[in-house]
């Protein structure tokens, strides 16, 4: 029980740390637990996640997709539309990729969990009328419990899965345990193999802008461990990077190779949620993780107030998204 307090930081309480121009996302109201910002300043949001054992402040309405133009003067969301086939209804989307072709076509990723369920959506992005024009849907026996993906082609990518277990039961006691049976799976059309494993709950990917490294948060290890990418796709251990908080979603920094968070100070005030004691919000900068001493920087903190369950920090042009898992989303302009 010790043990499982504190992978959950259960006595953490944070400091706040404000920025100066920011304003909630109007529209977005039941989470934005993945954010992921193309070159050109076009930001994909995932909204709406039901997951087992977490708060939903819209558990009858189906998942979402925003899109947000960074280039804009007031940036805002816009639903994107769905083509039709595709069973929007039972839409549960978690974390979100995106890819672009040699001939600039756009490909979404989305995780999804319809009826509790693990699959991964492929979307092409019609910009012209705002939509997505639903692909397919990949399922696999390796892809149980997936949280989130990193695209490495127009059908390829990394995937972790957070649980080794799918029953609710099960996966309870996995975290109680604190068993290391979480993994990362490749998976293209003609291979699906897993990469990596020996996580505690294995739980935001991204690559490097060289792409040479995958970068995977740990939550509960509170840990980003760095992976060096080999040619047959697989994975071996470069490092790991210990913090104080339960890393969710890593983004990366295009031009300079930051990699930007979003964490849970709290993990156990994000599963027994209480209105009047929230779950807290925390942004992570982490510079030159490769070196012998990574600069780690806190750039926000909120205690609830504004902000409750970060999940994910993106960032473009100075302008920073702060997603959560079922509550608001924050734009800012650092």
């Amino acid at each position: 029980l010790f043990s499982c307090r504190n992978r959950l930081n259960a006595s953490r309480e944070v400091a706040p740390v404000t920025l100066p121009n920011c304003r909630l996302i109007k529209g977005i109201e039941a989470g934005s637990e993945d954010i992921d910002i193309l070159p050109n300043g076009l930001a994909f949001i995932s909204s709406g996640l039901k997951y087992p054992g977490l708060k939903s402040f819209a558990p009858d309405k189906p998942g979402e997709i925003f899109l947000m133009d960074l280039n804009e003067d007031s940036p805002r969301a816009v639903e994107l539309r769905i083509s039709r086939g595709f069973d929007v209804s039972s839409f549960n989307p978690h974390g979100i990729s995106t890819y672009v072709d040699k001939d600039d076509t756009v490909y979404l990723f989305v995780v999804n969990h319809p009826h509790q369920k693990s699959t991964v959506e492929l979307f092409k992005f019609v910009e012209d009328d705002n939509s997505l024009l639903h692909l397919k849907t990949i399922q696999h026996d390796l892809l149980a419990s997936v949280n989130d993906i990193v695209a490495m082609g127009p059908d390829s990518f990394y995937a972790t899965n957070d649980h080794y277990f799918t029953d609710f039961i099960l996966i309870f006691l996995e975290v109680f345990l604190g068993l290391t049976w979480s993994n990362v799976v490749y998976y293209s059309p003609k291979e699906v193999k897993e990469v990596a494993t020996g996580f505690c709950s294995a739980n935001g990917i991204n690559i490097s802008p060289d792409r040479k490294y995958i970068y995977v948060a740990d939550v509960f290890d509170h840990s980003v461990h760095v992976m060096e990418k080999h040619t047959n796709w697989n994975l071996t251990h470069v490092k790991t990077l210990q913090l104080d908080t339960l890393v969710d979603n890593l983004s990366i920094e295009p031009h300079t190779g930051d990699i930007w968070t979003g964490c849970h100070p709290n993990g156990m005030k994000l599963f027994y949620y209480d209105p009047e004691n929230p779950p807290a919000s925390e942004v992570l900068r982490i510079q030159n993780i490769l070196s012998e001493e990574p600069v780690v920087t806190r750039v926000y903190a909120d205690n609830g107030s504004v902000l409750q369950g970060s999940s994910v920090a993106a960032i473009y042009e100075g302008k920073l998204l702060i997603g959560t898992v079922y509550h608001r989303a924050l734009y800012c302009e650092l």
